[in-house]
């Protein structure tokens, strides 16, 4: 027979950082706890990110041509 472990309890620290929005939504009918839209709707995401058609992204990031450079 093995030796049992004391079982670790989950302690909660006051100042604790909430979990990051998942990257896509699920479209679960019950809207998941860490759902982008949700978080949305309540106004809990984190600073610097939106939700656009359903995935997360941040705000302010351009992609493409960067303007300004001229063509030889």
């Amino acid at each position: 027979m093995g030796s049992k472990k004391p079982a670790k309890k989950a302690v909660k620290k006051a100042g604790t950082v909430a979990k990051l929005p998942k990257k896509k939504c699920c479209v679960d009918t019950p809207k998941c706890g860490r759902c982008p839209l949700r978080m949305l709707k309540e106004g809990t995401l984190p600073p610097g990110y939106t939700v656009k058609k359903r995935k997360l992204v941040k705000v302010g990031v351009k992609t493409g041509k960067k303007s300004g450079t001229k063509a030889a």
